[in-house]
């Protein structure tokens, strides 16, 4: 398997984990010591755990995920263009996002950034 491969992979696990509501099978892409920061500006979620439990979070939510065009790939990183749609403040809301995973040499992600703000979400 190719790099880019294992990268477009992750992010369509990352897609179909979101679709089976399995905050486990998102967290097992993560690296122990990986960081998630959504949106960028936030606090960091550090390792495996506390990333596990943002995710459980995510979920109550309802979010599901759709791609918004092709990922991008460079380097050990891949960017990528989804709308997330989801039960925000007991509203249907769709929020458009861009994530970067950044991978160390085994295949997992070490890093995340979510980059979107409130001018990126619309009632559904």
């Amino acid at each position: 398997m190719t790099d880019t491969a294992m990268k477009l992979g992750a992010v369509q696990a990352y897609i179909d984990g979101f679709a089976a509501g399995d905050a486990g099978a998102i967290s097992a892409l993560f690296a122990d010591d990986a960081t998630v920061e959504d949106p960028v500006g936030t606090g960091l979620k550090s390792g495996r755990a506390a990333i596990h439990e943002f995710y459980v979070g995510a979920m109550v939510t309802g979010a599901k995920l759709k791609m918004l065009g092709e990922p991008r790939c460079a380097g050990d990183i891949v960017a990528f263009p989804f709308a997330v749609k989801l039960e925000w403040q007991g509203q249907k809301s769709t929020i458009e996002i861009i994530d970067t995973f950044k991978f160390n040499a085994a295949g997992k992600i070490i890093e995340m950034k979510a980059y979107w703000g409130p001018e990126n979400m619309k009632s559904a």
